[in-house]
């Protein structure tokens, strides 16, 4: 009998284009709690890449969680990239993320069979989808990245914006292409799959959003405080460009708005992999600190967590944690868009909003802090990662039998 037609999972072919481990960043955090879910359902197969070298190292870790596991170094240059991707006429994000190695590894665990669930991490790695499988394919895009690069060429100048709107227009061919091939379509928020809806082809279009560990991220739980230094806190990846962008927005745009009302609390930008953009902003009333170990007792020191992104894509984690952590937040319209926050998110809509918004919660320490109680009411109430993920759970207990497209 067919395990999988009867709800019943077998193995899973796990393709992500980040190894998930550990969980310190948006698309780690993800994949590592859709891993380990599917792992309690049934054997897992994890074929990725590693961009970093310590991410070569996690086999230990890995091999708990998964039946087995191959990871591949992601070497390739962006310029080598960028002059395939001419030449076949295809998008960076996927030349990028070709490697004969993995699609061989693919071809390997696909031809022993027993694996009744494709499962895909982000669209970089859909290019390794069999033309035909027997087995379910659940594509989880998280966000609409040709809708990034979309808006990257509205505020790009030439050559960069020409470069921009070609990945955008390539890659939502692909994304939709895709989208008609696969069992389901995995966006992390309404917004995400409305957009991509919006675009082209999209069917059997499903949300399963971003969960959080609230007890893990937990202002009472048991953990090291360290030297956080109270102030405005921004946490992320900080070579990711839209964390660069909102870093020196902010730094450049709200904090002399409050320095002229007389606040001078330092704004704390927590992160690994600072870019010298980030760096340069260091200073009197700025903190740079690159990695750090735990991010919670940044967190927990803030005055006020800011999540200023200009440009953002589906639910920010930063934004979850934060909640999580009970603290006031100052957010962007776009950092809060997918995130039902119930009004527990101070939301501006420009620098001097920014700047009203952070001088009337530092002038209300309690509406402050109540602020904060509310937001991580409303994080367990509505965003523990067993909640989140049963949408997914319904999705792969459903009978299958769409075979790829050839």
């Amino acid at each position: 009998m067919d395990r999988a037609r009867t709800g019943v999972m077998g193995a899973t072919l796990f393709l992500a284009h980040r190894v998930p481990y550990p969980p310190d960043r948006g698309d780690k955090i993800r994949g590592w709690h859709l891993l380990r879910h599917l792992a309690a359902r049934g054997p897992v197969h994890l074929v990725t890449f590693a961009d970093e070298p310590r991410d070569l190292h996690h086999g230990a870790v890995l091999g708990e969680v998964c039946a087995s596991h191959h990871v591949a170094w992601r070497g390739k240059p962006q310029w080598r990239a960028g002059l395939e991707a001419l030449a076949s006429g295809q998008p960076v994000s996927l030349t990028a993320f070709a490697d004969t190695g993995i699609a061989a590894r693919v071809r390997e665990l696909l031809a022993r069979g027993g694996i009744d669930t494709i499962f895909v991490f982000s669209g970089q790695m859909a290019q390794y989808l069999p033309n035909r499988a027997d087995a379910r394919v659940v594509m989880d895009f998280c966000d609409v990245d040709s809708a990034k690069f979309a808006s990257y060429a509205e505020i790009a100048g030439p050559p960069m914006g020409w470069v921009m709107a070609r990945e955008a227009r390539l890659l939502s061919a692909f994304e939709h292409d895709v989208a008609t091939r696969v069992d389901a379509s995995l966006f992390v928020s309404e917004a995400e799959a409305a957009l991509f809806r919006a675009g082209g082809p999209a069917p059997r279009v499903s949300v399963v959003e971003n969960g959080i560990d609230t007890a893990f991220f937990d202002p009472d739980a048991a953990f090291d405080r360290g030297a956080a230094v109270p102030g405005f806190t921004f946490t992320g990846q900080m070579d990711y460009a839209p964390n660069v962008e909102a870093a020196c927005w902010f730094a450049g745009e709200v904090m002399p708005r409050l320095a002229a009302r007389g606040i001078d609390l330092p704004f704390n930008i927590v992160g690994r992999a600072a870019t010298k953009a980030v760096q340069a902003l260091a200073g009197p009333h700025v903190c740079v600190t690159g990695e750090v170990a735990d991010v919670r007792p940044w967190l927990a020191a803030a005055r006020l967590v800011v999540a200023p992104l200009l440009t953002a894509r589906g639910v920010q984690n930063k934004v979850l944690e934060a909640m999580a952590m009970a603290r006031p937040i100052v957010a962007s319209a776009v950092a809060a868009e997918g995130i039902e926050h119930r009004g527990t998110l101070s939301v501006a809509a420009d620098a001097d909003a920014f700047a009203d918004r952070i001088a009337a919660l530092l002038a209300d320490r309690d509406a402050a802090e109540a602020q904060g109680r509310a937001a991580r009411a409303c994080v367990e109430d509505r965003y523990g990662w067993a909640a989140r993920l049963a949408a997914l759970d319904a999705i792969l207990d459903r009978p299958h039998g769409k075979a790829m497209a050839a």
